[in-house]
């Protein structure tokens, strides 16, 4: 696996925890970086300037994290990019939108910028536009995104288009899934659910308890609409099965079996980046 770009960002390991709003913060975002890993903030749906400096907070001095942003709450809300900008991070990440002027705006600060694309035209259009880093998240993933294609047959695709270093997301939780996506050609990985349940998440204990225990998913829009959020029909997200809220879960969590710290799990995840 290339760690070039990984190396560049002074990240010892070429594995990403993706930006989960709502389960993404401060605490999980130290851990994963004291790691080796790069640990993000992720800013949601409810996504606001004082979220994020909250949560910043708790980032101590000499630990370097990125940022996720989604597009259209950013677009509602512009004061959050800047937040965002003013606090360097190692990488930010905007999802979710076909407008790339924000690649810009970080690149004269000096930040690094990544986003997530569901196709080929996806990735085309973000390597046109100059993002550093490209994530094939496939239809695996929890949480939102567009269901259009399996990781496998995505990231082979999304590989041959574009030379932009890709990561691969979707269902990835244990050292076997890297090592797969590995040896397909990314050039790291970006992992949710396999954090979500870490003791240094925002999630609750009932919520944490409810992952561990769960191993069905569905892909809905019914939490957003009941929440009042500007998601398109066409963005659901992949969230635990029979559950009366929603709490986020792409297919990896079949391999969760305890609430394990943030480091533990690099370093599991790790084995298979080099094996």
């Amino acid at each position: 696996m290339s760690t070039a770009w990984s190396d560049r960002l002074g990240i010892r390991h070429p594995l990403v925890c993706a930006p989960m709003g709502g389960v993404a913060g401060g605490r999980l975002a130290t851990a994963v970086s004291r790691a080796g890993a790069l640990g993000m903030i992720g800013m949601g749906s409810a996504g606001s300037p004082e979220a994020l400096a909250r949560e910043l907070a708790l980032v101590p001095d000499g630990v370097r994290v990125g940022i996720g942003l989604v597009d259209w709450v950013m677009r509602s809300r512009p004061e959050l990019l800047d937040a965002a900008l003013a606090a360097r991070p190692v990488l930010l990440s905007v999802s979710f939108g076909d407008d790339f002027d924000w690649v810009a705006r970080a690149h004269d600060v000096g930040v690094a910028t990544v986003t997530q694309v569901p196709d080929v035209a996806g990735a085309e259009r973000a390597a046109a536009a100059g993002v550093d880093l490209i994530v094939a998240r496939g239809l695996e993933g929890g949480g939102h995104g567009r269901p259009l294609s399996g990781l496998a047959d995505l990231l082979s695709r999304v590989l041959a288009a574009v030379e932009v270093p890709v990561l691969a997301a979707g269902a990835i939780a244990t050292a076997d899934d890297v090592r797969r996506v590995r040896d397909t050609g990314a050039a790291g990985v970006w992992v949710g659910t396999a954090f979500a349940a870490c003791p240094e998440s925002l999630l609750d204990d009932a919520d944490r308890t409810a992952m561990l225990r769960g191993t069905d998913t569905v892909l809905t829009s019914e939490f957003d609409r009941r929440s009042g959020y500007a998601w398109p029909e066409d963005v659901p997200e992949r969230v635990l099965a029979g559950e009366p809220r929603s709490i986020d879960a792409g297919l990896g969590v079949r391999a969760l079996t305890a609430a394990r710290p943030a480091g533990d799990v690099v370093e599991s995840l790790a084995a298979g980046l080099y094996a």
